[in-house]
């Protein structure tokens, strides 16, 4: 029913943008530019939303958002970031990866990204107090914690020798989850089975791959699509009971073992704010890239007794928020 009622309420909301901008053609206009679906990013666009009304914007009143999905299909974002730059939109919000080809779309027009990495390391900024160019933005540094979520792994099943990952090879960050997930790996002398997976297809078969396998736990490296695959995958992770760890606190919500990572909602939240003030004037030249520090370890204890797992003391008692 909630899924129904999103999606009404997407083609409403089209419907309204259609009509706004034709009444009010002095309305700035937001591109949204997202590589996952909207679906899985209602949350986000939610959050993003209300980091608008923080600064005065209420989308359709005094804001117009254009929004593009790619679905999952990065190679449509070149085009769709060129549709938006075409017609002239004030602010370009783009998460990863969509946000390095906004980038190279546009240098004039402003860009907010989010990613899940160090905006420097991956290019899209000369450093974080002084961003340059064109684009700031705000940062959750999941893949950085990304070895965290090993440790997790192997404090929860201590006896594993063997852990899963499972990451997008399209994703142009995928080499650096790897290089770090293979050294936590070493570190905490685990052998790492790599599942790779593009589509909700070959997500599938990474579960049915896993369930074969003599891997313990599953980990899921960040990545675009996949949080826009968060109910299949604790859907997945259920049927074929497999214990999963993912960065996204809707996956532990819809079912899944555990999450742990940082606030994807509240990086949106900041960037809408951003753009607020962007559109009120303000330079990019003054505004620093942000870090989203809110980091959350969520444990869905109903989902470890339908795995028969006793989930250890020390990890309940460090958990940020349980399900029961």
């Amino acid at each position: 029913m909630q899924r129904r009622v999103f999606i009404a309420g997407v083609g409403a909301a089209a419907i309204w943008q259609v009509s706004a901008r034709a009444q009010q053609p002095g309305m700035p206009v937001v591109g949204f530019l997202n590589a996952s679906s909207p679906d899985g990013y209602a949350p986000m666009a939610a959050s993003f939303r209300d980091g608008l009304k923080e600064v005065g914007y209420v989308e359709g009143r005094n804001v117009l958002v254009e929004f593009r999905w790619a679905g999952g299909h990065y190679d449509r974002l070149k085009d769709m970031a060129t549709d938006l730059v075409q017609r002239r939109v004030s602010v370009l919000v783009a998460n990863t990866p969509a946000n390095l080809v906004a980038k190279e779309v546009t240098s004039t027009i402003p860009i907010v990204f989010t990613t899940s990495s160090d905006p420097v390391s991956v290019g899209l900024v000369d450093s974080m107090s002084r961003p340059g160019g064109n684009v700031t933005g705000v940062s959750q540094l999941n893949v950085e914690v990304g070895p965290k979520r090993l440790e997790l792994a192997h404090e929860l099943m201590p006896q594993a020798i063997r852990i899963a990952l499972l990451i997008n090879p399209a994703n142009a960050q995928h080499e650096i989850i790897l290089k770090k997930a293979l050294a936590a790996a070493l570190e905490l002398g685990v052998d790492l089975d790599v599942l790779r997976a593009t589509d909700e297809r070959e997500i599938e078969a990474s579960f049915e791959s896993f369930s074969q396998s003599k891997a313990s736990v599953l980990t899921i490296g960040t990545d675009a699509f996949f949080n826009g695959q968060t109910e299949r995958l604790a859907r997945l992770a259920t049927r074929y009971a497999v214990p999963t760890i993912y960065q996204y606190r809707e996956f532990t919500l819809a079912g899944g073992l555990m999450s742990y990572g940082g606030s994807v909602n509240d990086s949106y939240r900041l960037a809408g704010i951003y753009v607020g003030r962007i559109l009120k004037g303000e330079r990019l030249a003054d505004l620093p890239v942000q870090q989203s520090t809110k980091l959350e370890l969520i444990i869905n204890l109903k989902a470890a007794g339908a795995l028969n797992l006793q989930v250890p003391s020390q990890l309940v008692a460090r958990a940020d928020e349980i399900i029961e």
